[in-house]
């Protein structure tokens, strides 16, 4: 996709009605977001934001590569201490790897760095999310098979 496709898409995406619309190619992922929602802007060229984006749009920019997908972690959604992990993307979340295998993570797990925690599934994609840091899961914040935005609260954890 060139500069010229993408700043049509973008024009086109301003005329219609769609909430979010997120577009992924050989290596090339971009997500528009419309006004009205909360999403913010996610472009994924496994390296840095396009050139043609402004500063600021780089900086709101998610640059990560497919292996290695962070976690957004926020302390201050929670009143009992915990740290939320949130959505790293915009898909289905899934608590297993499998409709009849147990899940990654319960109530009360303790898990180390890299270990998995959750699969978020965007366009047939099974992205597996891996604990940045060891933490005890307090809470899980989201059904499994539920769609999540990205910034969607997933897990709240304290630190290990």
């Amino acid at each position: 996709m060139n500069q010229k496709q993408i700043f049509e898409l973008m024009e086109k995406f301003k005329e219609c009605k769609l909430e979010n619309l997120i577009i992924e190619s050989e290596g090339f992922k971009i997500s528009l977001r419309n006004g009205r929602s909360n999403l913010a802007p996610l472009v994924d060229q496994n390296t840095t934001a396009p050139a043609y984006l402004s500063e600021n749009q780089q900086t709101n920019t998610v640059s990560k590569s497919k292996a290695t997908l962070g976690l957004e972690i926020s302390s201050e959604d929670s009143a009992s201490n915990g740290e939320i992990i949130r959505a790293p993307i915009v898909g289905s979340f899934y608590r297993s790897p499998g409709p009849d295998s147990p899940p990654f993570v319960e109530e009360g797990s303790v898990v180390g760095v890299g270990e998995p925690i959750c699969i978020i599934e965007a366009m047939k994609i099974m992205n597996k999310l891996e604990a940045e840091f060891s933490c005890e899961i307090i809470r899980i914040l989201a059904e499994s098979g539920q769609m999540v935005e990205y910034g969607a609260p997933l897990f709240e954890v304290r630190r290990a």
